[in-house]
């Protein structure tokens, strides 16, 4: 059916002076469920709303004026013909972006096409591997492949690949004072030769048994704040006016989700249903350190501030980009930096919020043990609790996510909150 439209260039810019007085978010339709979103903070955005298997998902198609009002329209046809053939756009792209990777390992490896090279044999491997991985960890082994491992042995026909040459380039990073990354690089080798020899392409690992003669690094520790000590973090973030906003609301965000750091910094705007009556952030399997798709429903407060941040990081890509390139997520060591700046250096990591929300939700009784591994997201090795839906249960995971941001709240009010052998209690 043809779609009639509404919107023209002129209407567009009228909306567009008419809404720069006002400081909420306006939508103006140009028909078949597409609409120019403007931001109070001036951001333009394309979107489409449609359904796909009976559930409604909102497309992007750029931002006005960079996509004209005539492109926009060509997008909605592209996308509502792709609907029509009962295939999910966004699903589409990935696919799309997957299959680029690919041909990108296929471009690099043609000069080894003929010959079983080291890099040759690791891109076979790797591209085998990429199925099980998050984008990030597929990025991390091939990063670390080419500056730390192909320099040496790229090009050397693996067959001929010996321990000592093994040795030798592990050294190297060693020398560096790179234990952590010397010891991945040789589990990397070693997964790699094991599949070399059974493809036949060698006989024998040479990266067999080198954890013995190499630096074991350090295991790292999370450092969790003492629980006594939450109310005072909690008001050091909220008087805090030297961080950024988007810092600031990010920390919130984390304390009140408990996420990993990975999972809140890559954050994307299309894994969010805001608009439901049941709010629900539901980060894909890719991204999840167990390869499993993640909900997280998302409390009064936690929803507030994902509005508050649409102001400052529109309403597109990374919920939590960086200040200075909103193209890139926020870096890894922005709420770790805050955090030290706040006092707390050494004393609390990020991911010792996940071990404090842990603490406290266990020790409340309220929740049962599955409930909170579930929202933790954690790994059962159990038979039996590895086959438990980790989608079940999702009510009673939305009221213990409400009742830990008004335990938040709470905090913030000296009379509401006791102390048992320096354990934080909640009256009530």
């Amino acid at each position: 059916m043809r779609v009639k439209h509404k919107l023209t260039e002129l209407s567009i810019k009228q909306a567009i002076k008419k809404a720069n007085s006002s400081t909420k978010t306006i939508k103006i339709s140009d028909g078949g469920g597409m609409y120019l979103q403007i931001q109070p903070n001036g951001s333009k955005y394309w979107r489409m709303n449609c359904r796909i298997n009976g559930k409604q998902i909102t497309l992007s198609f750029g931002v006005w004026p960079d996509v004209s009002l005539a492109q926009a329209r060509m997008m909605q046809e592209e996308s509502q013909e792709i609907v029509g053939r009962g295939i999910n756009p966004i699903e589409k792209k990935r696919e799309q972006s997957r299959l680029q990777l690919e041909e990108m390992l296929v471009k690099e490896s043609k000069e080894d096409i003929l010959k079983n090279t080291f890099k040759k044999v690791s891109h076979e491997w790797y591209k085998r591997q990429t199925l099980n991985w998050t984008e990030k960890h597929a990025s991390d082994v091939l990063n670390s492949l080419k500056y730390h491992v192909y320099p040496d042995l790229g090009e050397k026909p693996i067959s001929s690949i010996t321990k000592q040459d093994v040795i030798s380039s592990l050294r190297k990073i060693e020398a560096e004072g790179m234990h952590e990354t010397c010891y991945r690089v040789r589990q990397r080798l070693e997964a790699i030769f094991d599949y070399a020899e059974i493809e036949d392409h060698c006989i024998g690992n040479p990266s067999k048994g080198l954890q013995k003669i190499f630096t074991k690094p350090k295991p790292k520790s999370h450092h969790s704040l003492p629980i006594s000590e939450l109310p005072e973090l909690l008001k050091k973030i909220e008087s805090d006016n030297v961080s950024y906003p988007s810092t600031i609301l990010a920390m919130k965000f984390m304390i009140l989700t408990f996420v990993r750091s990975s999972e809140l910094r890559f954050a994307d705007w299309e894994e969010f249903d805001l608009e439901s009556k049941e709010p629900l952030w539901i980060i894909p399997a890719e991204r999840m350190k167990m390869r499993e798709t993640h909900h997280v429903p998302l409390s009064k407060q936690a929803l507030e501030i994902l509005i508050e941040m649409q102001k400052h990081s529109g309403a597109e890509g990374y919920v939590f980009p960086q200040v200075r390139n909103p193209k890139k997520p926020m870096s890894e060591n922005t709420l770790l930096y805050f955090s030290n700046r706040l006092g707390y250096a050494g004393r609390n990591t990020i991911h010792g919020f996940r071990t404090v929300a842990s603490t406290i939700l266990n020790e409340s009784s309220k929740w049962s043990p599955d409930v909170i591994e579930l929202q933790l997201a954690h790994q059962e090795y159990n038979k039996v609790r590895r086959a438990y839906n980790r989608a079940e249960h999702l009510n009673e995971r939305r009221k213990m996510m409400d009742w830990w941001s008004n335990y938040i709240d709470s905090l913030m009010k000296p009379a509401d909150v006791i102390y048992i052998n320096n354990k934080l209690r909640r009256n009530g």
